[in-house]
């Protein structure tokens, strides 16, 4: 889920960004420190979005660095369990496939790809036995996460893809047709079992001449 987070934090200003304006050196500075961060808390961060105060600078003995404390706003991304996201295959393997997300990577075992008895075809694609569905690097899913590990600089995020609503895009497009042509034929079925009721009505009712 994504969240816009106020911080506190000193932020170590390097001499090569002394010549500009403080505000705009402590920017720089943090846009370098958060790039490709990630907190348990925090979650991964996007974007620095503002700073919203800078302080009096603080020189360490020893360090040519100034130490700014600064208030700032970050775009965050942090996982959460059942969250649905959306995402690109990355990778496909005898074990299952990676998803891109776009801000992190996540892994669908081969079990959770589909609803479905799957196998790791020569072609380097996941192989649906009953439904002959493919799942190949490049396509476009939605899945919910199930899993999150946070061993490691980065959490691993373990998804799934069996239930509905979820899945290659589609397979989604093709469950929804199917759905809704499911549910025009009943209701076209209640509606001559209304007529033919109708009828027998009619005959019931009528007089001999």
């Amino acid at each position: 889920m994504f969240y816009i987070t106020e911080v506190e934090d000193h932020i170590r200003v390097e001499p090569k960004l002394f010549g500009i304006p403080t505000i705009e050196a402590v920017e720089k500075q943090l846009r370098e420190t958060y790039s490709n961060y990630y907190d348990k808390e925090l979650g991964k961060v996007v974007a620095v979005i503002d700073v919203l105060k800078v302080g009096e600078g603080v020189i360490i003995p020893g360090d040519g660095a100034v130490y700014y404390v600064s208030e700032f706003k970050l775009l965050t991304w942090k996982p959460e369990l059942h969250e649905i996201v959306y995402g690109m295959i990355a990778e496909i393997t005898s074990f299952g496939a990676f998803i891109d997300m776009g801000i992190l990577r996540g892994m669908i075992h081969i079990s959770q790809t589909m609803d479905d008895y799957v196998s790791f075809s020569k072609s380097d694609n996941l192989m649906g036995k009953s439904s002959k569905r493919s799942l190949k690097q490049g396509d476009l899913c939605i899945a919910r996460i199930v899993a999150i590990s946070h061993k490691g600089e980065e959490p691993k995020i373990g998804l799934t893809m069996r239930q509905p609503g979820l899945g290659k895009i589609e397979w989604i497009k093709e469950d929804q047709t199917k759905k809704e042509r499911s549910e025009k034929k009943i209701a076209n079925d209640e509606v001559r079992a209304e007529k033919g009721k109708g009828k027998k009505g009619e005959k019931k009712g009528g007089k001999k001449k």
